[in-house]
């Protein structure tokens, strides 16, 4: 990940930090209906996926076939998601935002995750205030699978079970952080899981952990357990296609010239004229 990209990741994460955070510093006084705040999320999250698709095309230099893979598994991913309908966290899209991230690495991960979640929204009718926190959380879990170690030397069944690992604890800590920005909303259930604007955050904090204990974690298994046997049983014929699809763009291919006065003869790469090849390569072109 070059620097222009992992700035637009610190970007991007500040503010999403900022967005499910801030009513754990508010006092009780402040509105804290995340309807309110939801649209200026949304405003600000698409044009910071878009620079970061730029910086890490910039960084990597990317052409429109990674972006055009990148359209193609949102679909893939969006088309996934109703499968599960919502039976308990059943989520079958997130083993391929884990692989694909592996695969496509950080940046183009935390783009997928957000243009998938939001494709998806629109095609199950899941469009609401929840929406831009899904689209950040989804970019985050698929980001961390782009950073996980040993790209291009761990292969076979270590790799799998590392990848299995992955998606079972960032299933939990997906679920774990749509639930902050839900909770804030959901008060008067007890006082042991209710949100109380103004209080210290430690004690909210306790709250907050006693209320995904008591509320979501069958939801959270659900979606580990469905992630980590689609990654055992589908991931290795999976990985090799995505493997396979981005050496055939040739994502990283370097493209290369003879001198002027070499004595063998001089190929163009493919879409660009023959007679152009030694303007391309001269310096300051």
């Amino acid at each position: 990940m070059g620097p222009r990209a992992a700035a637009a990741l610190v970007l991007v994460t500040l503010v999403g930090i900022a967005a499910f955070g801030w009513p754990l510093l508010a006092d009780a006084q402040s509105g804290l209906a995340h309807s309110q705040d939801a649209p200026w999320l949304f405003a600000a999250l698409l044009p910071l996926l878009v620079a970061v698709v730029v910086a890490t095309i910039a960084d990597q230099g990317m052409d429109a076939k990674a972006v055009a893979m990148l359209g193609v598994l949102a679909a893939v991913g969006a088309a996934l998601r109703p499968l599960g309908a919502g039976t308990a966290g059943l989520e079958p899209m997130f083993f391929l935002m884990v692989l694909s991230g592996r695969v496509l690495g950080p940046g183009f991960g935390f783009v997928l995750g957000g243009v998938t979640m939001f494709a998806s929204a629109l095609l199950t009718g899941g469009v609401g205030p929840w929406m831009p926190f899904q689209m950040l959380a989804l970019g985050w879990f698929s980001l961390g699978a782009g950073l996980l170690p040993g790209p291009q030397r761990l292969r076979g069944r270590a790799e799998l079970a590392m990848l299995a690992a992955y998606g079972f604890l960032g299933s939990f800590a997906y679920g774990t952080v749509m639930n902050l920005q839900g909770w804030v909303l959901l008060q008067g259930m007890g006082q042991g899981v209710s949100f109380h604007p103004g209080d210290p955050v430690p004690e909210n904090l306790a709250r907050f952990l006693a209320y995904c204990l008591a509320t979501s974690l069958g939801w959270d298994l659900g979606r580990a357990a469905l992630t980590v046997v689609l990654t055992l049983t589908l991931g290795g014929t999976l990985l090799r296609a995505l493997r396979r699809a981005t050496r055939k763009a040739a994502f990283e291919a370097a493209v290369s010239f003879d001198s002027p006065g070499g004595s063998g003869p001089r190929h163009a790469p493919e879409g660009v004229r023959a007679d152009t090849c030694g303007d391309i390569g001269a310096p300051g072109r």
